[in-house]
C-alpha cells in the first residue's frame, strides 16, 4: 500500500472511532520565559507515549534485515509526525533497541544485548542502529522479550500505545524460556508483541512465529529480509537536502554534550546519505518535525522549551560565538535561530508534501514485503484501539 494513501485511509478509519484511549491533554502552566510557548511546530503534546521496542536478529544471515531498518528507520518515526491523540494533542514517541542471537553478545546473558534503552532522542536512535553488525548464533526469541519486558520502563499508563517488533528467522521456540511464558508477561502489562518472520509465510507459522503475536493480539508478518529497498527520486530531493544543511546551522550547542551531539548530528546525515539519498531526505524530514526535539544540548530547543533560562547559562559552556555577549545579545541570537528554524522546517515540511504526491504516482502497488510494510500494518491496526488518528 502506498504511503499517502496509507495515511488517508488510517485517517478515515479512525475518525469514526469512538473516544477512548488517549490520555486526555493535561492544564500546564505558561513558562516564564519569552519563548516558551514557541514549540517549532506549534502544536502541543500531550502526556500520552507511543514506546515501541525493535528486537532484531543480529546473526549472520540478518544483514538485509539490518539494513532496511537503517534505511526506514525514518519512515517510521515520520509516521508519527502526522499522529494525533483523540480531539486534541499530539503524542511523544520513544524507541528502545535489542539485538540478539550474535555470537559476540554474552552467552550468559543468552546472547541478548540492549543496545538502546526507550529514548526519543533521534540521532541517538539512528546511532545505535548504525552501531549493529552481524555474527552467528542462537536465537531466543522468548528470551529476549522476556529481557525487554523486565528491562524497559514501560509505565502503567492504559492509554499509552505499547508495542514489541521481533524479527528474525529461526523458530520460534529455541531457547529455555517458552515463548508462550513471555507472550503470557506482555500482555499482563498490555504490551502488544507483533512478529515478522524472515522467510516464507507458511515456514513462519510452522515455527511458531504466528502463534507468538496472536496470543498477545499482534500481527504476524512475513517479509524478504534481503530485499532491497526501493526508494523513488523525486525532483525535491536535492533542495530539501540543502535545506538540511541550513537546519544544522541553527543548532547552538552549549556545553560538552553540546559539541559531541553536534558531531553525532552530522554523523547520522552522513550515515542516511550513505545509504541513498531518499534516506537522506526522509530523515531530513524527521527533523523537520517536533519528534526531533535536542533540548539537552541545543540553546534553540531548550530555551524554547522553557528548560533553561539565560540565568542557568554558564559562559564556559557557550559556543565561541556567544562568550563575549551579554545576555539580551545572547536572547537576540537564540530568537533569530529560532525563527531561521521555524522557516526552514516549514519549508522542508511543504516540500515533502509535494514529494509525497509525487512518489504516490510513481510508485508501484506491489511495494510491500519489507519491514517498513510490516512495522506500518501493525501500527496502524494498534493505534486504532488507542484513537489514534493521521492528519
Amino acid at each position: 500500500m502506498k504511503f499517502a494513501q496509507q495515511l488517508l485511509g488510517i485517517g478515515l478509519s479512525l475518525f469514526a472511532v469512538s473516544l477512548y484511549g488517549c490520555e486526555p491533554k493535561p492544564n500546564s502552566k505558561n513558562k516564564e520565559t519569552i519563548v516558551a510557548q514557541a514549540i517549532l511546530d506549534e502544536k502541543k503534546t500531550s502526556n500520552n507515549m507511543v514506546k515501541i521496542a525493535l528486537l532484531l536478529d543480529t546473526s549472520n544471515s540478518m544483514d538485509g534485515l539490518i539494513n532496511q531498518a537503517k534505511a526506514q528507520l525514518w519512515d517510521i518515526i515520520n509516521k508519527f509526525t502526522h499522529a494525533k491523540c483523540g480531539n486534541q494533542g499530539v503524542p511523544n514517541l520513544q524507541i528502545a533497541l535489542y539485538q540478539y542471537g550474535n555470537d559476540n553478545l554474552s552467552s550468559r546473558e543468552g546472547y541478548i544485548q540492549q543496545v538502546l534503552g526507550f529514548s526519543d532522542d533521534l540521532d541517538e536512535i539512528s546511532e545505535k542502529l548504525f552501531s549493529l553488525t552481524t555474527n552467528g548464533g542462537e536465537e531466543y526469541c522468548g528470551k529476549v522479550i522476556q529481557t525487554a519486558l523486565g528491562q524497559l520502563d514501560w509505565g502503567k499508563n492504559p492509554d499509552n500505545l505499547k508495542m514489541i517488533f521481533i524479527a528474525g528467522n529461526e523458530p520460534f521456540t529455541q531457547g529455555k524460556l517458552d515463548y508462550k511464558d513471555a507472550a503470557t508477561q506482555a500482555k499482563e502489562k498490555d504490551i502488544i508483541v507483533n512478529t515478522i518472520f524472515c522467510g516464507d509465510y507458511e515456514q513462519g507459522i510452522h515455527t511458531r512465529w504466528k502463534h507468538g503475536a496472536t496470543l498477545t493480539g499482534g500481527e504476524y508478518s512475513a517479509i524478504d529480509h534481503n530485499r532491497k529497498v526501493v526508494h523513488i527520486d523525486t525532483p525535491y530531493d536535492d533542495i530539501i537536502i540543502q535545506l538540511n544543511s541550513k537546519l544544522n546551522r541553527t543548532y547552538i550547542s552549549y556545553g560538552a554534550l553540546g559539541r559531541e551531539k553536534v558531531q553525532i548530528q552530522l554523523d547520522q546525515d552522513e550515515n542516511a546519505m550513505a545509504m541513498e539519498e531518499a534516506v537522506a531526505v526522509k530523515r531530513a524530514v524527521s527533523k523537520s518535525s517536533r519528534l526531533y526535539k535536542n533540548s539537552k544540548w541545543d540553546l534553540v530547543d531548550a530555551y524554547g522549551e522553557g528548560t533553561m533560562t539565560l540565568s542557568d547559562i554558564k559562559t564556559d559552556e557557550l559556543p565561541p560565538e556567544l562568550k563575549n555577549k551579554n545576555p539580551q545579545e545572547i536572547e537576540s541570537y537564540i530568537l533569530k535561530k529560532r525563527e531561521e528554524r521555524k522557516k526552514i522546517q516549514k519549508e522542508i515540511r511543504e516540500l515533502n508534501a509535494k514529494r509525497e504526491i509525487y512518489i504516490t504516482k510513481n510508485q508501484k502497488e506491489n511495494s510491500q514485503g519489507d519491514l517498513e510494510g510490516a512495522m506500518l500494518e501493525a501500527i496502524e491496526k494498534q493505534a486504532a484501539q488507542k484513537n489514534y488518528r493521521w492528519e
